[in-house]
């Protein structure tokens, strides 16, 4: 996603190498609820709230033999199949469950040119020993169903070096044969499509516990080359195999000052060249250096065809590009990302810059073999009016940033993608360039209001991309991000029960971190003053029923917790809370606006104030503590009427403020609760949660109080780990709002 990654930044720490990579064994299918539980699944739909990308789209494989056929995969996102007719992109991972979440980071992915319905899939998010291990999914009809082998090795579909590859290949000699690429544990294949995977031994590049390992595998007719990522300088980046078996660094490779990490490579079958784009770190973020270079794979000979060197200058002092320069020299610093052949004209090619912040990045495209090059950027022509929040608050978005994947579409040759932090952009003409993202959403979300009134059934708090006002869930909201001032990830989100047009936001910010609205979240404005701890440490806010008084917590992102502050003037002045509980998230009552609440994570204790959040005394004690996955609730309408919910031990509810606590015996973990309307006939709202009553961790309903409870998803629509947050619906019953960790919202309706 965009630059700050504050909600998946990848820990950088390496990993032991992993054990034997031998007779790894084979899981079919996925998991399954219990008979029982699925027997009483009510009908649900299930659709993503459109937003339109908002994530890092690491890859883009165009089929070389399939018109209008094309997957692409994203960094915590999952993996999606294009639909030519409906011109949409179709999730192709949501079936992965709660235990599975490491598994939504899509390392890398292939296709067999021979068998069209064959796809393969590399997953794992973190290369990290608190992360699981990796898994390769395998499908004979092109993602509707899959196969499933665990690996005992870790990928890093999340980490850097996520947008390099493919590392993940079909030989071209023998179609059960597949090349995977790792990071730590070397080179692994399989000769039964992906069935069981082993350790290649004559790879000479040597595995460790850290770095890139492999960064790229790709096939030059029947040869193929594999990058290195962990080089010295002296020693190879490059190597290549005529027979899958005997390995060698390939003869005159870029070395000394030119020996970067391989990127990404791409061949031309006509001219038999091979093109590698290089960087001086593996990306996104970090690149400041980097080239492009040709080899000649028949004569053996290598030519460095760098479009513009960065620092301005091009090879040899030659001007290559008809790129007008901007932010020269020493500043405008970048590296070489994705590249791209045109399969139907013969030195066609597209390379792309990555992280080019001084001239904002952009494409070059070559027709001569790499002789001369012209920037796309310069006549393109750039359409975000499906997407608005791309402005990211400016006048006009930018043409792109952390472009590492790119693709030339091998039946049109003016069809060309490429993939950003935050979407992916397309053409039919070489000028005019709009996201071509629909279907794919990405969004790491933090927060989640349905109000009971006005025009939007929905607020979204969400990383990276702030707040959001949906008018309408079908399409990505009009008004894009909220402004004054824009947030990169929304930390706190809140809405005056009695009076819903007010809406209280924090987060992020470079020109304030707190804002208020009047008018449901449509428009904003910034606090006139915030207390200067918000800046390094904005955390969550909470308002009272009438909007009278704010309360607003801070927790830095290390952890580090901070005395809460109190406003009565609309966040004109603030004042210490001292009695507040350092770091918990403040609740306001929902009927009594002189009631707020916190729950004490370290220390499992109820605190609660009477006095409109001057003053908080010790309520309940003894409840679980030591874990930040707590989540306080309070029911609609109801004054003291709490819920607790507690990652792995259950439900807790009080109806006397917080005083005293009961456990629910009809739930076994409880992650985030949430109330709708209610049932006909029912007193009591709807209840909804994300949990367990039994084994399974899923979402379920309550029509009666959380006595029982029906799970409402299923084994299709599980999106990882979804335990941030949940809305349901005032208006409508049945409607609920599910935040994903990088599928967007989710929301279900009964059919």
């Amino acid at each position: 996603m965009y630059a700050s990654q504050l909600s998946r930044r990848a820990v950088l720490a390496g990993t032991a190498a992993a054990a034997a990579l031998t007779g790894l064994p084979e899981i079919e299918g996925r998991a399954h609820a219990a008979e029982a539980e699925s027997a009483a699944t009510p009908a649900y739909r299930w659709r993503n709230v459109v937003i339109g990308g908002t994530g890092f789209v690491s890859g883009v494989l165009f089929h070389p033999s399939v018109r209008g056929l094309a997957y692409a995969r994203t960094d915590i996102g999952g993996a999606y199949r294009w639909d030519e007719r409906a011109a949409r992109w179709i999730p192709l991972t949501d079936h992965l469950g709660w235990d599975d979440w490491n598994l939504l980071g899509v390392e890398a992915m292939a296709v067999d040119p021979a068998h069209p319905n064959r796809v393969y899939l590399a997953l794992g998010t973190y290369a990290q020993s608190w992360a699981g291990n990796g898994a390769v999914l395998r499908s004979e009809d092109r993602g509707a169903s899959w196969a499933r082998t665990d690996l005992t090795v870790k990928l890093g579909g999340n980490e850097d070096g996520r947008g390099a590859g493919e590392r993940l290949l079909v030989d071209p000699r023998d179609s059960d044969t597949l090349w995977l690429g790792t990071r730590h544990d070397g080179l692994l294949r399989s000769t039964d499509r992906g069935a069981t995977w082993a350790a290649v031994t004559g790879f000479p590049a040597a595995a460790s516990a850290s770095g890139q390992g492999v960064t790229l595998l790709v096939a030059a007719g029947r040869t193929l080359y594999a990058g290195w990522g962990d080089s010295d300088g002296t020693s190879a980046n490059l190597y290549r195999t005529s027979d899958g078996t005997t390995w060698e660094a390939v003869p005159g490779q870029p070395s000394g000052a030119n020996a970067k990490v391989p990127i990404r490579a791409a061949y031309d079958r006509h001219t038999r060249e091979l093109y590698v784009t290089y960087a001086n770190a593996p990306g996104p973020n970090g690149q400041s250096d980097g080239s492009v270079h040709k080899l000649a794979t028949l004569s053996g000979k290598w030519r460095d065809v760098t479009p513009v060197k960065p620092g301005g200058t091009t090879a040899g002092g030659t001007s290559r590009s008809s790129e007008a320069e901007s932010g020269g020299g020493s500043a405008d610093t970048f590296g070489y990302g994705g590249v791209a052949v045109d399969a139907r004209r013969p030195g066609t090619v597209v390379v792309s810059t990555n992280n080019r912040w001084a001239a904002v990045d952009t494409l070059y495209r070559t027709t001569d073999g790499g002789r001369t090059w012209k920037s796309l950027k310069d006549s393109g022509v750039l359409d975000v009016s499906e997407t608005p929040f791309l402005t990211f608050g400016a006048d006009k978005p930018k043409f792109g940033w952390w472009i590492q994947a790119l693709a030339v579409d091998p039946y049109d040759s003016k069809h060309i993608v490429y993939g950003t932090g935050a979407t992916l952009y397309g053409t039919r003409d070489l000028k005019h360039w709009a996201p071509q993202i629909r279907g794919l959403e990405e969004t790491s979300v933090r927060q989640l209001i349905s109000p009971p009134t006005g025009r939007a059934h929905l607020i979204s708090g969400l990383g990276d991309i702030g707040v959001m006002y949906h008018e309408r869930l079908t399409a990505s909201p009009s008004r894009g991000m909220a402004a004054n001032p824009v947030f990169g990830t929304a930390t706190g989100l809140a809405q005056a029960a009695a009076e819903p047009s007010y809406v209280v936001r924090t987060g992020w910010g470079d020109h304030g971190n707190g804002a208020w609205s009047n008018d449901g979240g449509k428009s904003w404005a910034p606090f006139e003053a915030q207390p200067a701890i918000a800046k390094d440490a904005p955390g969550p806010i909470a308002v009272n029923t009438d909007g009278s008084v704010l309360l607003w917590t801070f927790v830095h992102w290390d952890g580090t917790k901070y005395p809460a502050q109190r406003s009565i003037d609309n966040g004109a002045t603030w004042t210490e809370v001292a009695s507040f509980p350092k770091g918990a998230t403040p609740l306001a009552d929902p009927a009594d606006p002189k009631r707020f609440y916190a729950y004490d994570t370290d220390t499992g204790a109820l605190f609660a104030s009477t006095d409109g959040g001057l003053t908080f005394t010790k309520g309940a004690s003894g409840l679980p503590s030591g874990d930040s996955q707590f989540q306080l609730t309070a029911a609609p309408g109801r004054s003291g009427d709490l819920w607790l919910s507690t990652k792995g031990n259950g439900l807790y509810r009080s109806t006397d403020g917080g005083a005293n606590f009961s456990k629910v015996a009809s739930c076994r973990a409880s992650h985030t609760l949430a109330f709708g309307k209610a049932a006909d006939g029912a007193d009591y709202p709807a209840v909804y949660q994300v949990g367990a009553t039994d084994e399974i961790t899923a979402v379920y309903r309550s029509d009666d109080g959380a006595k029982t409870w029906v799970r409402i998803n299923d084994d299709q629509h599980q999106w990882g780990w979804i335990g941030a947050t949940i809305a349901a619906d005032p208006r409508l019953y049945g409607r609920v709002y599910i935040a994903t960790n990088g599928r967007g919202i989710q929301y279900g309706e009964p059919v």
